[in-house]
């Protein structure tokens, strides 16, 4: 027994055979009616994923027959629901409009959507393209990072939505406006300076929200190299103090040397002060003995340097 003997519903039979009808159109070939403005749907229909979507077709006083159809699925006929998904409802049905609403839609409800009704005549269609939108979203990017100066880097930044997202890699630790580095997933960098250690940020934008930001950093290692080391003239019996400054990462560890001898914190009333990229040779009263030639010697794991530094008598 055909579907009409079971359901014993001769305007759903209407359903099924303008179904089938339909799909005596070649792939591709619109479908079209007697009358070019009836029965009338809307033009594509863009929602973004999760909003609502409205699928309206216009109709008038010489339809006996409606039906909306998703490819060949039934949605609704007339009143009666056929979709067995709940965020498929009516919302109109009058004599001049068929409307229904597909509820939080998600992109597997892409595609056309056929408006197909009954007059005395024959079965007419009328089909809308429903595009889902989806808000960028970055997938995979890459952790934090250290490498040692002049290694070769590379930052990955994968990312989907609908459209596709175009994807922005941009060095933030520079100066504002010169911070673009590359428009692609893949951010490479041969022979990394020192200078370009700091936060990456990946932007992935397709304009259907606001873009999906992430960061990266990156670390730079590279040996010390003493930036500030000056002279100092103190007289007899006044407080001296020698300052080393070193640039390293990671951060150097460092060492005070009179000629062959390494000086320490509590020997011959000297303190050595270590904080963050400076070291500070301080003496309490200095005494004749103290003048001459210091070595600041700054070491990490990469590498060491060293600087010459004079305590004099200022007086002289």
């Amino acid at each position: 027994m055909g579907v009409c003997g079971y359901l014993f519903l001769p305007w759903k039979c209407f359903v099924v055979v303008s179904l089938r009808l339909l799909f005596l159109v070649p792939t591709g070939v619109p479908v079209r009616s007697g009358d070019a403005t009836f029965p009338k749907a809307m033009d594509n229909v863009t929602v973004r994923q999760g909003e609502s979507a409205t699928l309206r077709c216009t109709i008038d006083d010489r339809v006996t027959r409606v039906a909306w159809l998703n490819r060949s699925t039934i949605l609704y006929a007339g009143n009666d629901k056929w979709s067995i998904d709940p965020r498929v409802i009516i919302l109109v049905n009058t004599p001049t409009q068929y409307s229904i609403m597909i509820q939080n839609v998600d992109v597997y409800d892409e595609g056309p959507y056929t408006c197909s009704v009954q007059t005395d005549n024959h079965p007419k269609t009328s089909r809308v393209h429903l595009i889902v939108q989806v808000p960028p979203q970055i997938m995979n990017i890459s952790s934090d990072i250290t490498v040692n100066e002049g290694s070769s880097v590379t930052l990955l930044c994968l990312a989907i939505g609908r459209p596709e997202p175009t994807v922005t890699w941009r060095h933030l630790s520079v100066k504002e406006g010169q911070g673009f580095v590359s428009e692609d997933e893949y951010l490479e960098i041969s022979d990394i300076k020192r200078d370009q250690s700091g936060e990456y940020e990946c932007s992935a934008l397709n304009d259907v929200a606001a873009p999906d930001v992430r960061k990266v950093k990156i670390t730079v290692n590279y040996p010390p190299y003493i930036s500030k080391a000056k002279n100092t003239g103190v007289s007899v019996g006044q407080k001296g103090i020698l300052s080393c400054e070193a640039s390293a990462v990671p951060t150097a560890e460092f060492q005070w040397f009179k000629e062959d001898t390494r000086l320490a914190t509590g020997l011959d009333g000297v303190r050595i002060e270590n904080k963050g990229r400076i070291s500070t040779l301080t003496f309490f009263n200095v005494s004749e003995k103290d003048y001459g030639n210091y070595t600041c010697v700054a070491t990490n794991k990469l590498g060491n340097t060293n600087a010459s530094i004079t305590l004099y008598d200022y007086l002289s």
